[in-house]
């Protein structure tokens, strides 16, 4: 028994962990000096303590803080949780307020613990496993990420013991296991969090390039660490933790040994049916006006979703992406991304940039029409999908790393004799997967350059002749 908590009882360490709501980390620090029974007084007192501990590019040092000034026992690297008595898994983590309604976003994934590819393919299953060991009763601690404050100064706003609930580790198990087979094959270094729905392999080294051995592979592979999702520790901050927050619809009620297959069913039962047909089934009016995005909304309601917003996909960062093909077998449009910045994207690392990020991260639900010979636009079916390792980390690192290039260099345009633009971005004739062009209202929606200059918005790409070669054969 502590003189605070009892160490081999979750509620007695959630309940004296529920006292630190409201205060600062500077004030955690300073009531643990004052403290006559700190354990680790002499240690705090020393030079560098705080330093080191509140410098930004220490990224657990927040929660070694916590451990040490708040809970007064040593951080360290075990591999139990670290309360071990009571099985608890302590874990201090940011979010922040986005947007003019300050919408509540977990800040970053929730990293549970390293991978070590050797032992993880002798791991008899998931529920034996390391991952979940520490994952099952997790001690969350939120604080809230405040731009330009020092993180000493953030505060603690949530403090609840957390179990993820019997549906999410049907996924989770799912998850663990399709990571474990792309070791088993060989194929640790192709790991991504696309992959995955819920848990999640994510990067983990001081610089992408730390690898480590594999398995069944003389590839080195990137250090990886099982990890809850930004998207999944989103949900679970908004259900879970903030009072009267509206939550999702579920595609699923109750639970299914296969969600990807349950959706792909679902969907596939109107397989033959025209938009205009699904319209009526669905009680969608089109007659005045057709609705953006209609082919996706359509998609949600053949899973049984009022609106546009399904609990899962937002737990597992799906994005729902409508496919058309033409009747000759060509896909008109390619797939755009959100614009980017050109001053941000000339400070970013392709390790770290948005566009690479943000297709590692996502999982794709294309849902596919097609045209037939009379122009009615017929569903063909749907399947997921994320961008292969190897067109992301060469294909689409070319493109992004030629258009930083461009940037630094100074941007070459010109107008022609009607009024178009022309630059030297990367074009669709330069890369199979990928390019740049402009995704802005119209021409005078520009952003300024590295050298001064305004230019028309920009965004990524994916070409349409790529993406009709990742869509299976049988919904083409």
């Amino acid at each position: 028994m502590s003189n605070f908590y009892d160490k081999t009882d979750p509620v007695s360490i959630e309940k004296y962990a529920k006292k630190m709501i409201g205060k600062t980390f500077r004030e955690i620090w300073e009531e643990n000096e004052m403290s006559s029974s700190g354990l680790l007084k002499e240690k705090t007192t020393t030079d560098g303590y705080m330093q080191s501990h509140t410098n930004k590019h220490y990224k657990g040092g927040m929660g070694n803080l916590v451990e040490e000034c708040y809970f007064k026992y040593k951080s360290n690297n075990d591999s139990d949780p670290d309360f071990k008595e009571a099985g608890v898994e302590l874990k201090v983590t940011p979010y922040k307020k986005v947007g003019k309604k300050q919408e509540l976003r977990a800040k970053e994934r929730l990293i549970i613990t390293m991978i070590d590819y050797y032992n993880l393919v002798k791991e008899p299953s998931f529920w034996e496993s390391h991952v979940w060991k520490k994952a099952q009763l997790i001690l969350l601690v939120w604080y809230l990420y405040e731009k330009g404050k020092e993180n000493i100064d953030f505060h603690v706003d949530f403090v609840k013991l957390f179990t993820p609930p019997e549906e999410d580790r049907k996924i989770m198990e799912a998850d663990y296991n399709k990571i474990v087979a792309k070791v088993r094959a060989g194929k640790a270094h192709e790991l991504s969090e696309g992959d995955t729905l819920y848990l999640g392999a994510a990067t983990k080294g001081a610089t992408s390039a730390d690898r480590r051995g594999q398995p069944y592979s003389d590839i080195e592979a990137k250090q990886r660490a099982f990890s809850f999702k930004n998207s999944y520790m989103t949900y679970v901050l908004n259900t879970y933790f903030v009072p009267d927050v509206t939550t999702y619809e579920p595609i699923v009620h109750g639970e299914v040994d296969d969600f990807e297959g349950y959706v792909v069913k679902r969907i596939n039962a109107y397989r033959g049916k025209s938009v205009a047909e699904l319209c009526q089934i669905f009680d969608i009016d089109i007659s005045q006006k057709k609705p953006k995005n209609l082919e996706s909304m359509l998609a949600f309601r053949m899973l049984g979703i009022k609106g546009n917003q399904a609990e899962e996909f937002a737990k597992a960062n799906i994005v729902v992406k409508s496919v058309r093909i033409k009747a000759n077998g060509i896909i008109k449009e390619s797939m755009s991304f959100p614009t980017f910045r050109f001053k941000e994207l000339v400070k970013q690392t392709w390790d770290d940039c948005d566009f690479g990020n943000y297709l590692r991260d996502t999982r794709f639900l294309f849902v596919i029409y097609r045209f037939d010979a009379e122009g009615r636009l017929i569903l063909r079916g749907c399947q997921f999908w994320n961008i292969p390792y190897e067109d992301l980390e060469c294909e689409v690192r070319k493109v992004w790393e030629r258009t930083k290039q461009v940037l630094v260099e100074g941007l070459q345009f010109w107008k022609d004799d009607k009024g178009r633009y022309h630059n030297n971005f990367p074009k669709m004739a330069d890369n199979r997967v990928s390019h740049v062009r402009p995704h802005g209202r119209n021409q005078k929606d520009t952003d300024e350059l590295p050298d001064g200059r305004l230019y028309p918005k920009q965004c990524f790409w994916l070409n349409n002749s790529y993406i009709l070669e990742q869509i299976k054969d049988e919904l083409k």
